[in-house]
């Protein structure tokens, strides 16, 4: 049974997605008709989010083997090898990417058929899209006891519903909050260079109704020394045993956070854990040096100049004030079980 929730992404005759890079002035589902223009979507953040890539992942392997001329199971097994090789290799540090992919594949090569590759790899899809939602809620319920009635949530970047499946993970706490009565409100950094924040976040909570102020990420110190931010919640795309992976400028506001005595709080699903390696050995996709250079095609710096665009970094584990996971809340060094 699915869930009625609207999708981020889903698989409807073919895979389909919200192309992000429209938003907020439009709202465009977006059908991928090929491996090629899966990654390119990939690249250019129209999908985007670990969770969201999670499933993209997947579905790149049910994508792969409905559009293989294949005409044996073993030559289909080896397509889907290279599809899945192509798109693990479009984002290297989102680690919930290369988790769906190996997944799918997995459940698909033991299929015995053309016809039962394609079933296995469009159900294990389809399972992951539906356990990301039921993850994303039960995340949503464990944080939502962290949060008091009345209180200022800071966030960066975007952890809803356009990060997921649905629900989301950050935001599906302040989400669970609010469907509980509480009274919380929102400081959305507007996440530069390519404004996830002002444009997704900022977008998804007046969708929901809840209160949410626009901010620079340059601001979040000096709302902190005014104690007007309670709580500061962001998601993951990837946690090593010693350090949190989210999107640029994250460990900013967890050292401000720390300094003001403000909680500092991580919302991601298990599936995001990276328990084999440490902050040393994750490669930190660098992107397009335009992404800075340029905004809606009006060049902001000088032709030539040095640019250094990391998409992540890292926040130290030290610097968290607590895990929130589909299995409960746990405050570092305390791990989730795996």
């Amino acid at each position: 049974m699915h869930s009625t929730e609207p999708r981020t992404i889903w698989w409807d005759e073919g895979l389909w997605l919200i192309d992000q890079t429209q938003l907020p002035e439009r709202y465009i589902p977006l059908k991928i008709e090929s491996i090629r223009q899966l990654v390119a979507a990939i690249k250019s953040l129209s999908v985007r989010g670990a969770p969201a890539l999670g499933a993209a992942g997947a579905y790149s392997i049910a994508l792969a083997a409905e559009r293989s001329h294949a005409g044996n199971a073993f030559d289909m097994i080896a397509e889907l090898e290279v599809a899945a090789d192509m798109i693990r290799r479009s984002r290297p540090t989102a680690i919930n990417l290369s988790w769906g992919v190996d997944r799918a594949l997995r459940e698909a090569s033991e299929g015995e058929s053309i016809d039962e590759i394609r079933e296995r790899a469009l159900r294990s899809a389809e399972e992951i899209a539906e356990e990301d939602i039921r993850i994303n809620h039960a995340i949503g319920r464990n944080g939502a006891k962290l949060l008091e009635d009345g209180e200022t949530i800071l966030t960066h970047c975007n952890a809803g519903r356009l990060a997921c499946v649905g629900w989301g993970t950050a935001l599906g706490v302040v989400r669970s909050a609010a469907e509980l009565g509480k009274r919380v409100q929102v400081f959305a950094c507007e996440t530069r260079p390519l404004h996830q924040g002002s444009r997704l976040t900022a977008w998804e909570l007046k969708e929901d109704g809840i209160p949410v102020t626009l901010i620079c990420e340059s601001m979040s110190g000096s709302l902190m020394r005014k104690a007007r931010i309670d709580k500061v919640i962001v998601g993951a795309d990837r946690i090593t045993r010693d350090a949190v992976f989210n999107k640029i400028g994250t460990y900013n506001h967890a050292v401000l956070a720390k300094h003001h005595k403000i909680p500092f709080y991580v919302a991601a699903p298990l599936s995001t854990f990276d328990r084999m390696n440490g902050e040393e050995e994750i490669i930190i996709e660098e992107r397009d040096p335009e992404e800075i250079c340029t905004l809606g095609g009006v060049r902001l710096a000088p032709l030539g100049v040095d640019v250094y665009n990391p998409a992540f970094d890292a926040t130290p584990l030290d610097l968290v004030s607590a895990l929130i996971t589909e299995k409960g809340v746990f405050r570092p060094p305390l791990m989730p079980p795996i």
